[in-house]
């Protein structure tokens, strides 16, 4: 089973993933992840990508593909994977459909932008580790000490862009770009829609149902 997971920053995307990974028995690719571990291990594409960023560009759709194809074939893969992160607009999609990669189905998470700023200016991450948490009442999941990483117990930071005078722009940048993903794989057929608004189980059942049905 192939997947795409999209919507808003903030819609809860990597947390529901991480929630259905074992039911499926699936993997979750971050294409930054995906950055991330090629420039690490020096490889070919990663040191390509790496010219790109270091100049302050964009890395090409082509070379974000090649890096995606090699993902999948790893063992990890063959029972199917949640893209998150990618694509990012039309293009994107467009070359992921030229590509022999064929998703099953895309499932669009809504929630309305006040709750997304209430979500993003809650979250913390760990350097060490990259998990991450919600230090708001409501938020999910919560790290057990305050303001440590229940996994590596070092200080949790928050990200340059989830300080609230950033939320907007990305949201403005995300409406631009990427809303209308949602027309294009609706077109396709394959678009499920999931109000990510709400009691995070619910959600996971809704995510769930999208997906089988």
């Amino acid at each position: 089973m192939k997947l795409i997971f999209f919507g808003p920053p903030g819609a809860g995307k990597g947390t529901i993933a991480q929630q259905i990974l074992n039911k499926y028995k699936i993997i979750q690719i971050s294409t930054g992840d995906m950055f991330r571990e090629n420039i690490k291990n020096q490889t070919e594409i990663g040191v390509t990508a790496k010219e790109y960023i270091d100049k302050g560009e964009l890395v090409p759709d082509e070379v974000t593909i090649t890096m995606l194809k090699n993902r999948i074939e790893n063992d990890d893969c063959k029972n199917g994977f949640i893209l998150d992160g990618f694509p990012r607009n039309i293009p994107q999609a467009q070359a992921l459909d030229n590509s022999d990669v064929e998703i099953d189905r895309v499932i669009y998470f809504t929630v309305p932008a006040d709750l997304i700023i209430h979500r993003l200016s809650g979250r913390r991450s760990c350097k060490q580790c990259n998990k991450v948490y919600n230090i708001n009442p409501d938020g999910f999941p919560n790290p057990k000490v305050e303001n440590k990483c229940d996994v590596c117990n070092i200080d949790l930071f928050q990200r340059a862009d989830d300080i609230p005078a950033t939320i907007k722009d990305r949201l403005d940048i995300y409406r631009e770009q990427t809303e209308p993903l949602a027309e294009y794989y609706e077109k396709q057929g394959k678009l499920k829609k999931v109000n990510a608004d709400g009691e995070i189980q619910r959600i996971i059942d809704d995510t769930i149902n999208a997906i089988e049905n």
